[in-house]
């Protein structure tokens, strides 16, 4: 990598990645360039990182990202150096000529910057070379689950199910699809005015959605479902609240009775946190094929093949749906198959797969209620086939489905399994369901919008699947966490 101690006469433009590449002086060039490695013991000694906010409060952070003095620094940064070197090493040996340069700009312009202000000039630099810009932080921040970008001048995040808005910003319109459209490239997809929508991951797994003018009216925006580091598990789950320890234990026994199972929620309800979680009850000698529109899921066996789909090219070519996916796991040999989502005519397929022998299987939908689940599964077999009769639906989803499990973020942040329901069969052509838990809302004390107070409760219904219990020597496990 190539770094020059005197820039004075460069022309700086602008580069796709939102970087700046430089036309220098040939004369300067030759007296000013040097190599230098970032590596090399020559290297001044380097401050100690400092957080995201350590040179006071977010107000003045903002003020001096916004300044001349970074503009400066980082023009300078771009102007000296080899991009398709730089980005081809990592972050920590970037950092090394970064700051070397910042120190001598610096010295050079007499400029007032403290020691704390230059590591976080330096730290800014580098988000916008290897990482995300100014949202960066966010993403290290354990308590942060939702990040949403509504343009350059607005971001929220969300902490303990609240959404708030942060002082952090981005440059500007340019800077926000910049980073976006890096996102997209990292995971071999595009973004642009004749594509202005996708569906893409960061390299840690978290979700993002991009959607660029002019669909999005007021600038580009970014919504990142953040991958969570926990381990998060059904017992994890019964300690925070969101489910009782009588729901954990019979969802245990529903696993090793290899039950197919689907959640239904609204967004942001959990529902892929709760898939993860009832997947590590799937036994590790079993061949798991999953299926996501942007993989996510966190399986912890050994044998597992994690499928994701393709959009189509420039041409309109080349796509691979989540139909497509799932009718070619059912040529692997899975012992179950996990659909990260339904929500299109892979539903048929889904059902198909459960009824052939796919015991286990496991998958989302959107709906607020399980009757709503049930619901929307016809619609969506009903857009894969609409020759089929109402009822060869219903009955193929009353044979096919076990249970279905209700999750809900609730007015406090709160995300909560609300209802276990079990479908029991048919009555004619009404598909028969019970619930088997319930959590109710205790409105004796009042209304408070901080804390929903409520109790999980059980029917004390005998399930319908006991006798799948009883084949696999859990029945009487299964009556001991139903009862009250």
């Amino acid at each position: 990598m190539t770094f020059g101690k005197r820039i004075s006469t460069a022309v700086v433009t602008p580069l796709v990645d939102g970087g700046m590449a430089a036309k220098t002086d040939t004369k300067a060039d030759a007296r000013a360039d040097t190599k230098m490695d970032a590596r090399a013991d020559v290297n001044p000694p380097r401050p100690a990182a400092a957080p995201a906010r350590a040179s006071g409060s977010p107000d003045r952070h903002e003020t001096l990202i916004r300044s001349e003095t970074f503009k400066t620094i980082r023009t300078v940064v771009f102007a000296s150096m080899n991009m398709s070197a730089a980005l081809m090493m990592s972050r920590e040996q970037v950092r090394a000529g970064i700051e070397q340069i910042a120190t001598e700009v610096v010295a050079r312009e007499r400029l007032n910057v403290t020691m704390a202000d230059q590591t976080l000039i330096v730290g800014e630099i580098l988000n916008d070379m290897f990482g995300v810009g100014p949202i960066e932080p966010l993403l290290a921040d354990e308590a942060v689950t939702d990040i949403l970008v509504n343009g350059p001048d607005q971001i929220y995040a969300e902490r303990h199910g609240r959404l708030e808005l942060t002082p952090l910003k981005f440059r500007d319109n340019a800077h926000v699809i910049s980073v976006a459209q890096r996102i997209a490239a990292a995971v071999g997809r595009r973004v642009d005015e004749s594509s202005p929508m996708v569906d893409a991951r960061l390299a840690d797994g978290s979700r993002v959605n991009v959607v660029l003018p002019p669909i999005a009216i007021h600038g580009a925006s970014i919504s990142i479902r953040k991958f969570s580091k926990r381990n998060i598990t059904l017992a994890r789950m019964a300690q925070q609240g969101n489910l009782s320890a009588a729901m954990m234990r019979m969802l245990k026994i529903a696993g090793a009775c290899r039950l197919n199972v689907v959640i239904s929620g609204g967004t942001g309800s959990g529902k892929t946190t709760l898939l993860n979680a009832l997947s590590h009850h799937i036994d590790e000698h079993e061949r798991i094929v999953t299926i996501e529109d942007a993989a996510e899921l966190q399986l912890q066996q050994p044998h597992v093949v994690s499928l994701e789909t393709r959009p189509e090219n420039a041409e309109g070519l080349g796509a691979v749906t989540q139909r497509d996916l799932v009718r070619n796991a059912l040529r692997m040999r899975p012992d179950r198959i996990i659909l990260g989502e339904t929500r299109g005519t892979e539903a048929f397929d889904v059902l198909q797969a459960m009824n052939t022998g796919h015991d286990g299987s496991m998958t989302t939908v959107h709906a607020n209620t399980p009757r709503d689940a049930i619901t929307r599964l016809e619609s969506m077999v009903m857009m894969a086939n609409g020759n089929l009769p109402l009822l060869s639906i219903r009955r193929q989803i009353a044979s096919a489905v076990h249970l279905i499990l209700q999750i809900e973020r609730m007015r406090d942040g709160m995300r909560r399994v609300t209802r276990i329901t079990e479908i029991a069969g048919m009555e004619g052509d009404v598909i028969i369901t019970q619930d088997l838990f319930t959590f109710r809302s205790d409105t004796s004390a009042g209304f408070t919008q901080d804390e929903v107070r409520g109790t999980y409760e059980s029917s004390s219904l005998r399930p319908a699947f006991s006798a799948r219990a009883a084949y696999y020597g859990l029945e009487e496990q299964l009556i001991e966490a139903m009862r009250p």
